[in-house]
């Protein structure tokens, strides 16, 4: 496989069930390395697998997030095919499985997104970019919102004022906007705003969630609507995401809490008989990888339990069945993400039962008599494609509906990853994943990539990535081979909370255990020729590697944490490094200065500092680090770059100006795996370099 290869594959993902169960409807992009863009259209597919995908949609800017209507006579979109993006509608013709011609049905000038029908079709609720002065009770005022927005255009000072945190995020500041959720009518002509009240207004309605669920969901009689909203005062330092139902019957009715956990809840479900909400809870406060449970809250009692008995592994994303008597939902098992279901009982929670494993599977819909589970389903060797599942049983079988990539994927060398399990420190079972090179000569040997993942709550599994894809960096001769060490998702709450307060302790000799592993059971495996590679979390422990070892090659870190405690005042979501880098035992939230006084030994900031132990560094190493990355700031990059030149270390730096925290536009992620698979070439396949 080629990178060309890699961006030729059309990536398919959001499949929706038409009310008659006989269609899905799907996304897929397209990527055009000539023109630097990616375009996204609609596709259909019958549910029975009997006809082949097609294209609906063609606009020149794409298409995405489709969605049938209730009674099945139209479909939503949204699009920016005529300026910026819209809702738009269209009608749906049940035979032929087809789109009509759509019309425009916002007209908004902070755009829509995030379209969804009520259950019976009369409204549909989006969320825009609002200024909240300009939102009253009920009222979209979008005239104000423009006259803002062209004020700030025309205007020749570009500054903002802050008076609190989070004035920025992932990768862009937040400003004078606010995410509310707005309803406007089937036929256009009415609009409101549910979140305007005056205790939620300057907070962003729903909460962002990176990846998460969808933040809102309207009840079955469409009197009610559940969102998620973060009212801390000091959202970045939060992770207290709170369910929120409002009355849509009765204009101005004042939002009403019904979640108390102290960490975040999100993903709001109702059941279709209206009896329950579901929704995803997190117990401890400011932990964003506590265990994500599910709850279900009795809408008549106002109770709330959690849906699952003894399970320890994460609710990823969850659907409720038609008859409100059993939950599907997706959960990361050991390099896998199956689906499993728990039956609903109105007096306690009960036993998960496997649906379908073998794959990375999510998107879950389910098809009107309940029979049917369509889902997205993706391995290390094939990229995500539609599938459905029947629901009785539980096996590893289903069946591919969209092939629209075989033809290419069928054409590649594309080795499968073989697992393996070692003990870790302090002899804990932790597992491993190893992929050849394409064509290996086992009698031959092969230098190594070894990929470290992030998060560091993340894991590396069967599962295909565009950014980082394990088959790319094996196609050109390398071993590849991937850890998940402590603080890994799918082994247990325990296991993930491994990593809390020792960043570069455990992790680091899981990892370091892992290799030896490899190396003593797979003999092609050349250890005079490995480079690690870490991106995150991955590229701290790439950093950490370079200031306490010196077995690699070479070495690459992309958007990686140098300097904790600088890192602490340079990042936006505050929690994060105040759960990381507290003191085992501490209360209160980990903070540089709250330790300052203290032996370095005994302050995680300086402890698991990079930087305090970079007059170690010895190996030639490679640094990536992009401009509008809020999570981990271009300055971390920019700090062990300088370091490793003024100690005279083979170095490189790699800067993107225009990308934040992943590399993501084509032609600037093909510069990257050429550039670091340059690097690794270099120090691996030149004996000059070698030395």
């Amino acid at each position: 496989m080629t990178f060309e290869d890699l961006q030729q594959i059309r990536r398919v993902t959001d499949p929706q069930v038409s009310p008659s169960g006989k269609w899905v409807m799907f996304s897929a992009t397209s990527v055009d390395l000539a023109t630097n863009k990616k375009t996204m259209h609609l596709y259909t597919v019958p549910v029975d697998g009997s006809a082949k995908e097609k294209a609906v949609t063609a606009g020149k800017d794409g298409e995405t997030a489709g969605r049938f209507s209730p009674d099945g006579k139209q479909v939503l979109f949204l699009s920016s095919n005529e300026g910026n993006q819209q809702i738009y509608l269209a009608p749906w013709d049940e035979q032929q499985g087809i789109v009509g011609p759509s019309h425009k049905l916002t007209s908004i000038s902070t755009e829509a997104d995030g379209a969804t029908w009520s259950p019976k079709g009369d409204w549909i609720a989006f969320v825009s970019e609002v200024y909240p002065e300009c939102a009253t009770e009920g009222a979209v005022d979008d005239a104000c919102n423009k006259a803002k927005d062209d004020a700030a255009t025309k205007s020749p000072v570009k500054a903002q004022i802050w008076d609190g945190l989070l004035y920025r995020h992932w990768d862009h500041y937040q400003g004078s906007k606010r995410s509310h959720i707005l309803l406007v009518s089937v036929d256009g002509k009415q609009m409101r705003d549910v979140t305007p009240t005056r205790d939620i207004k300057d907070h962003i309605a729903p909460t962002f969630s990176l990846g998460g669920p969808v933040g809102y969901a309207f009840s079955p009689d469409e009197k009610e609507l559940a969102y998620v909203v973060n009212m801390d005062e000091v959202p970045a330092a939060s992770t207290n995401n709170d369910i929120y139902t409002v009355d849509l019957a009765t204009p101005g009715a004042k939002p009403v809490k019904i979640t108390t956990s102290p960490g975040s809840d999100d993903g709001p479900a109702y059941s279709p008989d209206g009896k329950y909400l579901a929704f995803r809870s997190q117990a401890r406060a400011g932990y964003e990888s506590d265990r994500f449970r599910l709850m279900l809250y009795d809408r008549e009692k106002k109770t709330t339990k959690e849906a699952v008995r003894k399970f320890d592994n994460w609710v990823d994303e969850f659907t409720w069945s038609p008859d409100s008597k059993r939950i599907y939902f997706a959960s990361a098992s050991e390099g896998q993400e199956p689906v499993l279901a728990v039956d609903i009982d109105g007096q306690a929670a009960g036993e998960a039962k496997d649906i379908v494993h073998g794959a990375e599977f999510s998107s879950l819909a389910l098809t009107s008599d309940g029979k049917t589970l369509i889902a997205t389903a993706m391995k290390v060797d094939g990229p995500a494609g539609i599938v459905s599942v029947a629901t009785a049983g539980s096996s590893d079988h289903y069946t591919e509906l969209s092939k629209g990539n075989d033809d290419l994927i069928h054409s590649l060398e594309l080795p499968a990853m073989e697992s393996f399990k070692f003990p870790g420190a302090g002899g804990t079972s932790v597992q491993g994943f190893i992929i050849r090179p394409p064509n290996l000569d086992p009698q031959k040997k092969y230098p190594l990539k070894f990929l470290i993942h992030g998060g560091p709550q993340g894991a590396w599994g069967d599962a295909w990535s565009y950014r980082w894809n394990p088959e790319l960096f094996a196609a050109n001769g390398y071993v590849v081979v991937m850890i998940n060490p402590r603080g890994s998702t799918g082994y247990g709450q325990a296991f993930i909370d491994g990593v809390n307060g020792d960043w570069g302790g455990k992790p680091y000799l899981d990892l370091m255990k892992g290799l030896d592993y490899a190396e003593a059971h797979y003999p092609f495996i050349d250890k005079e020729r490995e480079c690690a590679l870490g991106a995150s979390y991955g590229g701290f422990m790439a950093n950490w590697i370079l200031t306490h070892s010196n077995r690699f090659k070479c070495i690459v870190t992309h958007d990686g944490m140098y300097n904790p405690q600088s890192a602490y005042g340079s990042t936006e979501e505050m929690w994060f490094n105040e759960w990381e880098f507290r003191r085992a035992g501490d209360k209160e939230p980990g903070q540089p200065w709250r330790y300052a006084s203290l032996p370095v030994a005994q302050d995680p900031f300086r402890k698991w500092s990079p930087m305090l132990n970079i007059k170690n560094a010895k190996t030639p190493t490679l640094v990536v680090h992009s401009q509008r990355d809020y999570r981990l700031d271009v300055s971390e990059g920019f700090q062990i770059f300088t370091a490793l030149q003024r100690l005279k270390v083979p170095s490189k730096m790699l800067y993107f100006p225009d990308e934040g925290h992943w590399v993501l536009k084509p032609q600037n992620s093909r510069l990257w795996y050429q550039t670091v698979n340059d690097w690794c070439d270099r120090w691996t396949h030149s004996n000059a370099y070698a030395k």
